[in-house]
């Protein structure tokens, strides 16, 4: 009798655990090896674990961390489940799940296609963009339901496609109702991330997972949208075009040192055409500058209103009296009669 009863115990199973070695394992059915768990066996839930018994795919009974003696006091769904009458102290004939509460980090994401949007300032353009996020465990019992089932061994890889294009297309949705310019969405990487953690963890928790964080590393525009910018860039670094046609001229008389060959040839073409250069700039620059001023007219007063005229004027616009003086006929000192012409009077020597 005692020989049987020790043939008995050595299939029974008195200390349930896990450790796991990996990074990337989220479920792991701890393997009976053909035995039993017996009346009071210990099992030993460590942190960022939950152990799940499953009597026939039923979920039974779920351990939080801790460390259980196994009873059918701990164990009140599975026993009623088996409605045991205790043979050889072993009720529990069931499949236990060990499943991973830990954060699951640095799982990349990127979009396969280019992302349509409408710019205000482009218009309509394609982007890509990628970055990482990472999530965890969040309802053991509907992970359970909706994803792993019965299998005996679960990773990250299971759930990462199914994860990664649910982020990829809410991203995308996120960016076109953001309305953000292309040219700021480098300026709002961290907003655009919180936005879409919150609008995808609800349709991520359906099957019992959570995002902990979401990263956009990158979003690349088109590569003619980047030359654009590129072009303005430059423009802006141009800045005074008079210094700019300068430093042509210095660059051209540099080059033309460096290459003796070219002779002063080369200096003539290289100063007209940074001069020219310069010339365009400064014309498309200046099409809208203002006129200049006109200059001032020289002017004198009417010899009969004494309003101010346009010097030279033969008749006054404001009266119209005649400018020129009619010449004197006779001396205003001793009234001798003039000879016409006389500068002076014959008579007195008075100037006329």
């Amino acid at each position: 009798m005692g020989f049987i009863k020790n043939i008995i115990n050595s299939q029974l199973i008195d200390v349930i655990e896990w450790t796991d070695d990996t990074q990337d394992t989220m479920v792991y059915r701890y393997d009976m090896n053909g035995k039993e768990i017996m009346m009071g066996a210990q099992l030993t839930v460590r942190e960022s674990q939950v152990a799940v018994f499953v009597n026939e795919g039923q979920l039974a009974d779920v351990f939080q961390p801790g460390r259980y003696e196994l009873t059918t006091q701990n164990m009140p769904i599975l026993t009623a489940l088996k409605s045991w009458k205790f043979g050889f102290k072993s009720p529990f004939k069931s499949d236990l799940y060990f499943i991973n509460t830990k954060q699951f980090l640095d799982i990349k994401w990127g979009t396969s296609n280019p992302v349509m949007m409408r710019d205000t300032e482009f218009g309509m353009i394609r982007i890509r963009a990628f970055g990482i996020y990472s999530f965890r465990v969040k309802d053991p019992t509907t992970f359970l339901k909706e994803v792993f089932g019965t299998s005996s061994l679960f990773t990250v890889e299971g759930v990462e496609g199914q994860i990664t294009r649910t982020l990829v297309s809410g991203l995308s949705d996120a960016i076109a109702q953001s309305k953000i310019p292309a040219l700021d969405l480098a300026a709002n990487y961290d907003e655009l991330s919180q936005f879409a953690l919150t609008t995808l963890n609800p349709k991520v928790e359906a099957l019992g997972l959570t995002l902990t964080s979401f990263v956009i590393e990158n979003i690349s525009l088109p590569e003619e949208v980047e030359k654009s910018i590129d072009k303005r860039t430059s423009m802006g670094v141009v800045g005074d075009l008079n210094k700019y046609t300068q430093y042509q001229a210095a660059e051209a008389l540099r080059e033309a040192a460096n290459n003796p060959g070219g002779g002063m040839a080369g200096i003539g073409v290289g100063m007209g055409a940074g001069a020219a250069m310069g010339q365009l700039f400064s014309q498309n620059m200046g099409m809208g500058a203002a006129p200049a001023a006109p200059q001032a007219q020289n002017t004198t007063p009417c010899i009969s209103c004494s309003q101010a005229i346009p010097a030279g004027s033969k008749f006054c616009p404001q009266c119209g009296a005649t400018q020129t003086k009619a010449a004197p006929t006779a001396c205003e000192a001793c009234g001798a009669p003039l000879a016409t012409g006389a500068k002076f009077c014959t008579n007195c020597g008075q100037k006329v």
